[in-house]
């Protein structure tokens, strides 16, 4: 699992770096949504971090672009970042804006900087 350099982090979430630690080690986390880059040709996925646990998820290719604590939360999170694409690049690509400004994924323990939504 990889994370975004500016990772979109949801209000409530106290403590990113703890999060992404246990979501890296298959740690169960019951508050915890992830907002990932779509395998498919779709934008964006918000998945439950319990449904990571699966065998059908290919975690180890998987970009974290947001970490939120309700699904509500990682709603508002992604309309958000639609918003500012748009407002941009006049364009809704968010998958290639993400791409395009993520950077080089936070694969490692290098810790990236924080975007908080407010």
């Amino acid at each position: 699992m990889k994370f975004c350099r500016d990772l979109y982090v949801g209000e409530t979430i106290r403590n990113p770096e703890k999060v992404k630690w246990k979501l890296r080690h298959n740690a169960g986390q019951f508050s915890v949504y992830v907002i990932a880059l779509a395998a498919s040709s779709d934008q964006l996925e918000i998945i439950h971090s319990g449904y990571l646990k699966q065998r059908c998820f290919d975690t180890e290719h998987m970009l974290v672009v947001g970490l939120a604590s309700s699904r509500q939360e990682a709603v508002e999170i992604v309309i958000g970042l639609a918003q500012k694409v748009v407002r941009e690049t006049g364009d809704a690509d968010i998958k290639g804006y993400i791409l395009n400004s993520c950077g080089k994924p936070d694969g490692g323990p290098q810790h990236g900087q924080m975007l908080r939504r407010g």
